[in-house]
C-alpha cells in the first residue's frame, strides 16, 4: 500500500508528466486545481505564479499543469491532499490514475555503486527496490541492454576490459518505470603487473575512497529547495553521511542531500563523510547562505496583496529564542524496585531533541539533592521566549492533581518531602517568561497513601503556554516492556516515532495517544493523558531566532557548555617506547566513556594493552565492566559505529554518577606488555588527572541557595556583557582546531592532533564562550572533522575552576 503522506515530488517523472497531460485543459484542468488547493492557504498561488503557469504554453515542451505541480511539491503538498482536490473538482480520470500509481508505486532503496576490480576478478552490482511483487529489472551498459541482466543483482565474472564502463538499472512495473543512478566499473592493474603498481585499488593518498564530485557552495532563498551532491568511487561501494554545521543529519544517508523547503535554520556549513568497510574520506566543507526571501514575485507586475506567504514564512512567525531540555532517568533505586527502561528512554530522547536544536542536559540516577540542584540549574537556562522541556522517567505518584518525581534515595514510605514537586517546577518556569513549557512525565500516577496533606501550589500565571504529557492517566501505572536491558518504555516507544513531526505539540501528543490506543498490550492498562492550555501553534520543531541580545545568547551557551566539558584527548609516552592514546566520550551529561588504544609499539614488544585502574573515590562504576573490548560489554548505549577500527583495537571503561564527583578525576593507566623473547609480563604505570568532566563541575551534590535569595541576587545580563570576567583583548572565543570530535548523535570523541603530550593536565586556558554564528570561518579546520550533536567541549577549553549555572548571571531580556 502506498504512503499518501509523501510529497508530490516523490512521484516518478513519468507519473507527473501523465498527470500534467490530464490537467492541461480549460474545462477541468490546472486552473480549477489551483483554485481548489486554496483550501490550504499555504498552497495558494499568487497572480504572478498563475501568469507563469500560463506562459508555459509558449514553450514547445512547456506544461502549465506540470509547472503548478512543481510549485505544490516545493510547498510540501502531499499525495493525499492532491487526491482530495482531484476528487473535489471531479477529475475522475486523474484521481483514478493517481490512486493506481501510488498504490503500486515503487522506489529504489539500494543504488548500484561504482566498483574497482582487477582483471579476471568479479564485480556484483546491486539495485533493489520496494513496491509491487511483479517488478521487473533490466540492466544497461551505456545504451545497450546487458544480456541476462534481468534481476536486482548483476554479476560480472570473470572481468575483462570489455566490462569497463557505466551501468544503470531500470526498474519497471507496467507502464511505470524508474532508473537507478549510474555506476562506473573500472578495471585496475593487479599487483603482479609489469608496472609494479600496488595491489591497492587506490593510492594511499585517497585512502581507498575517492570523491569525484564535490558539493558546491550555494545561495538559496528562504522557502526554496536546496540540493547538495557528493559522489565517490570505492570498492567496497561507499556509504554517505551528511553533516550540517558538523552535526550529523539522520536523513542524509545518500550521495544527494535535498531539503525541499529551506529556512534560515538550514544555513551554515555542510560536509559529507564518505566511507566503506575499510576507509573514509570527507568532502569539502561548503557554505550555504539562506536569503530572507525569494525574489520570484518581482517579475510579473504587482504582488497580489491577498496572496498567502509560503509555508516557510508562515512557520517563521512562531519561533523560540532558544530551546533547552532537562532529561532525568532514575533506575537504580535504593529502597524500591529497580527499573530498566529509563536509561534507554533518556538516551533516545536526548538524540531526538538534539536533532531539534535543543540544548539537552541528560542525567541518570539522581538522589533528592541532585534532582533539586539539577532543576535549579535548568531554570537558569530559561529566559523570555525560550522553549523549556522537562522529561522524567522513573517512579512517581500523584495526589489531588499534584505530581511528584521520586529520587533514587527516597525511603520505602516516601512522602512529598522526599520527592520533587512538578507543579512547583512549573511555577518557577513561568517566572522565567518562557514561550513554551513542556512536561513529559513517564511515571506512574497512583495515589500515595503515605502522603497526607498535599502541598499547596502558589498562584499560577495565565500564560497559555503549558503542555503536560503524562505517560498514563490518573490513578494508573506506566509500564515498561521486560524484553531486555535496552528496551524503551511504552511511552517513549510511541513518542520517539512522532516527536520529530512538524506539528503543534498538542497535536503531536494526540497522535502518540492514538498510536498507544491501537497497541494491544497497553489497551485498558495505560493511556497517554494530555493537559494543555497552549493557545498558539508552537511545535518542538520551531526554529530558533536570536532575541536581539547577543549577550543573553552567549551567556546561555556558556552556562550550558560548562556542564558538557570533556577532557582533552591525549597521548601517553611510556619508557618502553609504547604510545597509548586516551579518548573520552559523553554518553549522558553525567556518564562518560574512556577508551585506551595502542598507537605505537617497538618491534621487540610482542603484545601490550593499557588498562585503567585506581579511580577517584565516589564514582559509580562496575569494575567487572571496565576495560572491555567493546561498548556493549562496557554497558554503554552508544552506537557501534564509533568503535575503533578493527586494526586498532581498544578498551572501554564507563564512568557513571559524575555528579557525585567531589574532587578532580584521577586514575592510573597500567600498561601491560611482553617482549618477544620473554614470557614474563612487564607493567608500567602513569597517573592521569583530567579535572572535573561534564556535569561534575556543577557540584549538584551541594545544596542551592534559597529561591528568594537566588532571585533577588541575580545579575542584570547587561552588566554581564561589560564585566571584567573577560579581559580586554582575551575575550571569549571558539575552540581552536587543535581538537576535534568524532562519533554519533549521543557522543563526542576527542582526538588530539599532536602526539607525545604529557599525562599531566595542561594549565588552565582561556574561557571559551560559544557564540552562535553561521560564518564559514567558524568551522574552518585543516581537515574535515565530524562533530556530533552532543556539543561537548574539550576539557582544556574551560578554566579548571568550580562552576555551576547559578554562579552565572540570570537572564533578562535586553
Amino acid at each position: 500500500m502506498g504512503d499518501w503522506n509523501l510529497s508530490i515530488g516523490t512521484l516518478s517523472e513519468g507519473a507527473q508528466s501523465r498527470l500534467a497531460d490530464m490537467l492541461d485543459n480549460a474545462k477541468c484542468g490546472w486552473r480549477q486545481l489551483a483554485k481548489v488547493v486554496t483550501e490550504e492557504p499555504r498552497f495558494r498561488c499568487s497572480e504572478n505564479e498563475m501568469t507563469s503557469c500560463s506562459l508555459q504554453v509558449l514553450s514547445p515542451t512547456g506544461s502549465p499543469s506540470r509547472y503548478l505541480l512543481e510549485r505544490l511539491s516545493e510547498r510540501s503538498c502531499t499525495l493525499g491532499f492532491l487526491l482530495h482536490c482531484l476528487k473535489k473538482m471531479e477529475h475522475h480520470e486523474a484521481a483514478q490514475y493517481l490512486t493506481a500509481n501510488v498504490m503500486e508505486r515503487f522506489q529504489i532503496t539500494v543504488q548500484p555503486q561504482a566498483q574497482h576490480a582487477t582483471e579476471g576478478g568479479r564485480v556484483v552490482l546491486v539495485c533493489k527496490a520496494i513496491g509491487p511483487a511483479a517488478m521487473g529489472y533490466q540492466w544497461f551498459k551505456g545504451k545497450e541492454e546487458v544480456l541476462g541482466g534481468s534481476g536486482p543483482e548483476l554479476l560480472l565474472c570473470p572481468l575483462t576490459p570489455t566490462h569497463q564502463g557505466h551501468y544503470i538499472c531500470r526498474v519497471n512495473h507496467g507502464e511505470n518505470f524508474v532508473f537507478s543512478q549510474w555506476a562506473h566499473v573500472r578495471i585496475v592493474r593487479s599487483a603482479g603487473s609489469s608496472t609494479g603498481v600496488s595491489s591497492s585499488f587506490f593510492p594511499p593518498s585517497v585512502s581507498g575512497v575517492r570523491i569525484v564530485r564535490q558539493p558546491r557552495p550555494q545561495v538559496v532563498a528562504e522557502g526554496d529547495s536546496l540540493c547538495l551532491d557528493c559522489f565517490a568511487e570505492a570498492n567496497p561501494p561507499p556509504q554517505y553521511q551528511w553533516y550540517h554545521n558538523k552535526q550529523l543529519m539522520p536523513t542524509g544517508k545518500i550521495s544527494t542531500l535535498r531539503i525541499l523547503c529551506v529556512t534560515t535554520a538550514d544555513r551554515g556549513m555542510y560536509s559529507c563523510r564518505v566511507f566503506n568497510l575499510y576507509h573514509e574520506v570527507w568532502s569539502d566543507q561548503v557554505h550555504v547562505k539562506i536569503d530572507p526571501g525569494s525574489s520570484i514575485d518581482a517579475s510579473w507586475g504587482e504582488i497580489d496583496p491577498a496572496a498567502t506567504p509560503s509555508p516557510a514564512r508562515q512557520i517563521s512567525k512562531l519561533y523560540a529564542t532558544d530551546k533547552v531540555a532537562l532529561l532525568m532517568g532514575n533506575m537504580n533505586y535504593l529502597h524500591h524496585r529497580p527499573l530498566r527502561a529509563p536509561m534507554a528512554d533518556v538516551h533516545e530522547m536526548t538524540n531526538l531533541l538534539r536533532q531539534l536544536d535543543f540544548k539537552v542536559v541528560s542525567l541518570l540516577d539522581l538522589n533528592w539533592q541532585e534532582m533539586h540542584s539539577a532543576v535549579t540549574e535548568f531554570l537558569l537556562l530559561l529566559d523570555r521566549g525560550v522553549y523549556g522541556l522537562l522529561y522524567f522517567a522513573g517512579h512517581g505518584y500523584e495526589n489531588y492533581g499534584n505530581s511528584f518525581m521520586v529520587p533514587i534515595d527516597a525511603p520505602a514510605s516516601y512522602t512529598s518531602e522526599n520527592c520533587l514537586w512538578v507543579q512547583d517546577v512549573l511555577q518557577r518556569m513561568q517566572e522565567r517568561e518562557t514561550s513554551l513549557n513542556v512536561f513529559l512525565l513517564d511515571m506512574c500516577r497512583k495515589r500515595n497513601l503515605n502522603d497526607g496533606v498535599p502541598p499547596q501550589p502558589g498562584q499560577l500565571k495565565v500564560t497559555a503556554n503549558i503542555v503536560f504529557g503524562y505517560a498514563t492517566c490518573v490513578d494508573a501505572e506506566a509500564f515498561e516492556v521486560n524484553k531486555d536491558d535496552l528496551s524503551n518504555g511504552i511511552f517513549i516507544n510511541f513518542l520517539k516515532q512522532r516527536v520529530m513531526d512538524d506539528e503543534k505539540v498538542t497535536v503531536m501528543l494526540d497522535r502518540v495517544a492514538e498510536d498507544m490506543g491501537r497497541c494491544e498490550i497497553t489497551r485498558g492498562r495505560q493511556a497517554l493523558e494530555l493537559r494543555s492550555n497552549l493557545s498558539e501553534r508552537r511545535a518542538l520543531t520551531d526554529r530558533i531566532q536570536s532575541s536581539g541580545c547577543p549577550e543573553t545568547t552567549s551567556a546561555r551557551n556558556l552556562q550550558w557548555a560548562i556542564a558538557h566539558v570533556l577532557p582533552k584527548s591525549r597521548n601517553l609516552q611510556f619508557d618502553c617506547g609504547v604510545t597509548v592514546q586516551l579518548g573520552f566520550a559523553a554518553e549522558f551529561s553525567n556518564v562518560m566513556i574512556i577508551y585506551t588504544r595502542i598507537l605505537e609499539k617497538p618491534k621487540e614488544i610482542a603484545s601490550c594493552s593499557a588498562h585503567l585502574t585506581d579511580f577517584t573515590e565516589g564514582l559509580d562504576m562496575d569494575l567487572k565492566m571496565s576495560n572491555q573490548e567493546n561498548l556493549l560489554d562496557a554497558g554503554s548505549l552508544l552506537p557501534m559505529e564509533i568503535l575503533l577500527p578493527a586494526e586498532l583495537p581498544g578498551l572501554y571503561t564507563r564512568l557513571k554518577g559524575l555528579q557525585r564527583l567531589k574532587k578532580e578525576l584521577t586514575f592510573t593507566v597500567c600498561l601491560q606488555y611482553k617482549y618477544t623473547n620473554l614470557d614474563e609480563e612487564v607493567h608500567e604505570r602513569q597517573t592521569v588527572t583530567v579535572g572535573k568532566p561534564l556535569v561534575s563541575k556543577l557540584n549538584l551534590h551541594e545544596p542551592r541557595l534559597p529561591r528568594s535569595y537566588s532571585a533577588s541576587s541575580s545579575f542584570d545580563l547587561h552588566s554581564f556583557s561589560h564585566s571584567s570576567s573577560f579581559p580586554e583583548g582575551s575575550g571569549p572565543s571558539f575552540p581552536t582546531s587543535e581538537t576535534s570530535s568524532i562519533g554519533s548523535a549521543s557522543t563526542t570523541w576527542s582526538y588530539y592532533s599532536q602526539p607525545g603530550v604529557s599525562a599531566t593536565p595542561s594549565s588552565p586556558g582561556t574561557l571559551n564562550l560559544p557564540v552562535e554564528d553561521d560564518s564559514p570561518e567558524l568551522f574552518d579546520s585543516d581537515a574535515p572533522q565530524p562533530l556530533t550533536t552532543s556539543k561537548s567541549l574539550p576539557h582544556g577549553q574551560v578554566e579548571d575552576l568550580t562552576y555551576r549555572f547559578s554562579n552565572m548571571h540570570n537572564f533578562h531580556s535586553c
